[in-house]
């Protein structure tokens, strides 16, 4: 009695896989619609697929078929000490009831599934046939937009691990990749004991912190005009003090000083006779009193 398991079978070519192979469902839509795409239709550098090109045809759709994502891990060492992984992705139309391979496509570059423009539940698939290698673009339709949104996710994810160079990552030029090395290991800093000198003597403001030689060199200097106010020295540019508070006291008026109130008042007193000196009498009784 022979108690083997059965070998894993390679769902684009039907050849069976290594033991040690690993098979993984990424995707799976129960029911997607195919459709013939008529050469009269490829798409233009401009729009593209247009889905309405070909649904309106009377002998389309031409098989309705479930839908598989499939990722295949094989194991490519040679020894147990090295380690190396091959991985591929396959896109899988299969009758819906009976598994019987329908159409595979490797998905091999993003240039395998392309978006319609006219609709977000359809896609234009290039299939190949596994025996004889030839291509064919068909279309495949979702019934929900969630089905066809999360193909998308799928696919995407799938990308940035099989050609991330398609999406701007992966392998960089080696021209581009030495100059970036190099761009790293430049050390623009001072090392010890280096330092950096500044000469501003050739500017203007290195002219203006010269001393001056003496007073009388400042004074022809500001009578001077032209070339001379470019040499002179910043003090020469400073404003004349404001006059002082003293400058501006007004003169005391004709005789406020002391002599003159004291004189003024010995005149007013000498101007006070009395009543005798003016020629009267109090009388008898006092009645001038």
């Amino acid at each position: 009695m022979d108690t083997s398991l059965p070998s894993l079978m390679d769902p684009a070519t039907g050849q069976p896989l290594p033991p040690d192979a690993i098979v993984r469902i990424l995707h799976i839509t129960p029911k997607v619609h195919v459709y013939a795409i008529p050469p009269n239709t490829l798409p233009s550098l401009t729009s593209g697929y247009q889905a309405s090109t070909w649904t309106a045809l009377p002998n389309n759709p031409i098989f309705t078929a479930r839908l598989r994502v499939l990722e295949t891990s094989t194991d490519s060492s040679e020894s147990a000490a090295e380690s190396s992984t091959n991985v591929k992705v396959d896109i899988i139309l299969e009758h819906p009831t009976e598994g019987t391979l329908f159409a595979a496509a490797p998905y091999t570059t993003q240039a395998i599934v392309t978006p319609c423009s006219d609709s977000s539940r359809f896609f234009a698939l290039r299939v190949q046939d596994p025996a004889t290698k030839s291509k064919a673009t068909l279309g495949v339709g979702f019934e929900e937009r969630s089905e066809a949104f999360d193909f998308g996710v799928v696919l995407q994810e799938s990308a940035k691990h099989l050609f991330p160079h398609e999406l701007g990552g992966g392998n960089i030029p080696k021209k581009a990749e030495v100059r970036e090395k190099d761009e790293e290991k430049r050390d623009l800093g001072l090392k010890e004991g280096e330092t950096i000198t500044v000469n501003l003597g050739g500017t203007k403001f290195g002219r203006r912190v010269r001393a001056a030689s003496g007073s009388a060199g400042q004074k022809e200097e500001g009578q001077g005009g032209g070339k001379g106010d470019e040499d002179k020295p910043l003090n020469s540019f400073a404003l004349a003090p404001p006059p002082s508070l003293n400058s501006f006291a007004l003169p005391p008026p004709p005789g406020a000083g002391p002599a003159a109130g004291t004189g003024a008042r010995e005149a007013r007193a000498q101007k006070r006779l009395s009543a005798q000196q003016m020629g009267f009498d109090d009388g008898q009784f006092g009645e001038f009193a």
